[in-house]
């Protein structure tokens, strides 16, 4: 880690305020009154998202299919409120009555009355499709209609209505009654004061809301995805993995890319057929090292979850790599942070020119709160200000990575983001 760039703490806490805002929706628009949520869906997200407005004092009736999804469901409530006493962060009597304002129920009917609805289901565009289309049929005119999704498409999710202008997304973060970012999804069709209500509520419940427009993975996970290509290209081409991680930990980062792999679950969205191996995720899922949960992932993990490099791993990642044919080299520390860091850069000016995210404080206040960009950079477009937008245009010129439009032309003309 470096000494705090100059003004990072003030940038930090101007971008905070500002994302709290919408630039072209004016500031006495009408907001519709929420007294009661209802949340689709009782699993680790749905649970999480649920706490939030309970503790806040909003009564929320929470759906499932099935009795035992229900009741695994509002025993891990419990059991987090229990927790959250222990730790002195609420008082018994106060996680009482948050929980007293639960409604469990099965019958998804019992929706009808809500004012927002917040769909958690399983991240699948088929599934959230078939749940909006019930939605739609069965609550109330006029309420807010949200789906947690970290990637998929509010547009299509919407058409799927009669009320397109109702319907947003809420991308909450794992652990949901813990992580205070909230990305909130405008549709091409989302109406204004649904807009204003959902980023006027998410500070009420305690989050830091940031608005994103429609695109695959929105503003966090779209930038996310070409840091996570070239973590694999640099694994390929001789950068041992528990470098490359050990890269972004001096940089700042609570954990590298392969650790996070390993925590989120390496076998999330595997197939399923031991047989059919095409990637490493495939290899290292069919024998069985699917992460922390399994004490084996990239790492192997002790009882108390900490990691070694395994030799299982380095013969798997050497055996793609030969298949692939690419040369072996040594791969300095600097070489993998630009390669990481910089086309993250360039991804946040695509976000910036298509008008996904309203501004670079956007940008920054995401990452920084959902993500663990280190604070003394004051987020990856202030950083990038900082060290000049030439050096990450040249850095992503010598590795061969692609340069955004924008991110060139500010470069040129010496300007910066901010």
């Amino acid at each position: 880690m470096s000494d705090p760039i100059t003004g990072a703490r003030e940038h930090i806490d101007a971008a905070r305020k500002a994302a709290a805002t919408i630039a072209d929706i004016p500031a006495d628009t009408p907001l519709i009154p929420i007294t009661q949520v209802g949340v689709i869906g009782a699993g680790t997200m749905g649970g999480g998202i649920t706490m939030n407005f309970l503790t806040a004092g909003i009564p929320v009736t929470i759906v499932e299919m099935t009795q035992d999804a229900l009741d695994r469901g509002v025993a891990t409530i419990r059991r987090n409120y229990e927790t959250t006493v222990k730790k002195g962060k609420l008082d018994a009597a106060q996680a009482e009555a948050a929980i007293a304002l639960l409604t469990p129920t099965l019958d998804f009917g019992a929706l009808a009355p809500c004012d927002l609805v917040i769909e958690a289901v399983y991240e699948s565009m088929d599934v959230k499709k078939e749940v909006f289309g019930r939605l739609d049929k069965t609550v109330k005119p006029g309420a807010i209609l949200a789906s947690n999704t970290s990637y998929l498409d509010i547009d299509a999710i919407a058409a799927m209505t009669s009320r397109p202008a109702s319907v947003l997304g809420t991308h909450f973060f794992s652990p949901a009654n813990v992580m205070k970012l909230l990305e909130v999804v405008r549709g091409r069709e989302t109406g204004a004061s649904e807009l204003a209500t959902v980023m006027a509520l998410s500070v009420k419940i305690g989050k830091i809301p940031v608005v994103s427009g429609v695109c695959h993975g929105f503003i966090g996970n779209r930038m996310l995805s070409p840091r996570q290509a070239a973590a694999h290209a640099l694994i390929m081409e001789g950068a041992k993995y528990w470098e490359v991680d050990e890269a972004l930990l001096e940089f700042g980062f609570p954990m590298g890319p392969w650790q996070m792999a390993d925590l989120a679950g390496i076998d999330i969205g595997w197939h399923r057929d031991p047989s059919r191996i095409e990637s490493i995720r495939d290899a290292l899922c069919a024998v069985g090292r699917w992460g922390q949960k399994t004490k084996k992932g990239f790492y192997d993990y002790d009882d108390n979850r900490q990691r070694t490099p395994s030799d299982e791993v380095k013969a798997i990642i050497a055996e793609f790599a030969a298949k692939e044919g690419k040369l072996q080299r040594d791969i300095g520390k600097d070489e993998i942070r630009e390669r990481l860091l910089y086309p993250m850069i360039s991804e946040g000016a695509l976000i910036l020119d298509e008008g996904i995210s309203q501004s670079p404080g956007d940008i920054d206040t995401v990452w920084l709160n959902g993500y663990g960009w280190p604070a003394w950079t004051g987020g990856p477009m202030f950083w990038a200000d900082a060290i000049g937008l030439q050096t990450v245009v040249d850095g992503l010129t010598r590795h061969g990575q692609p340069v955004a439009p924008l991110l060139a032309a500010k470069a040129q003309a010496g300007e910066t983001f901010g």
